[in-house]
């Protein structure tokens, strides 16, 4: 998880853990986005670079996007967000493998540009 800001090293070892086991299994991650002013959200030119870069990355790791809407507002908390992305992957394994798939480096970059924060959490795919 090299580079990415707010990480949880106790929550990230857990989830190596799970990929090493014989009990690794399905997994989806909860991307909740928030967007710099220059990707443009929803319509920018940068964020659908974005989005075609990081869908090439999921094919490579065998992921996909379940769903992808945009959010219209915060009723309860503070989280200011653009978009909450479901994003389904094959195994933690498979997760793990996007830092090192041939589209991350390209991906990362975008991300850098385009994402001012996310919170990323791991739920159960089915």
């Amino acid at each position: 998880m090299a580079n990415l800001p707010n990480t949880n090293n106790e929550e990230i070892e857990n989830f190596k853990k799970i990929a090493e086991s014989n009990d690794d299994r399905p997994v989806l991650m909860l991307n909740l986005n928030r967007y710099r002013p220059k990707a443009q959200y929803p319509d920018g030119k940068l964020y659908k670079e974005y989005m075609v870069v990081l869908d090439q990355l999921l094919s490579e790791v065998g992921g996909k996007i379940k769903w992808r809407t945009k959010v219209h507002g915060t009723l309860v908390g503070s989280q200011n967000i653009h978009e909450a992305i479901g994003i389904w992957y094959p195994s933690h394994r498979a997760f793990l493998k996007v830092m090192s798939a041939p589209a991350s480096e390209r991906n990362m970059l975008l991300r850098k540009e385009a994402v001012e924060h996310a919170d990323l959490h791991r739920c159960d795919a089915d």
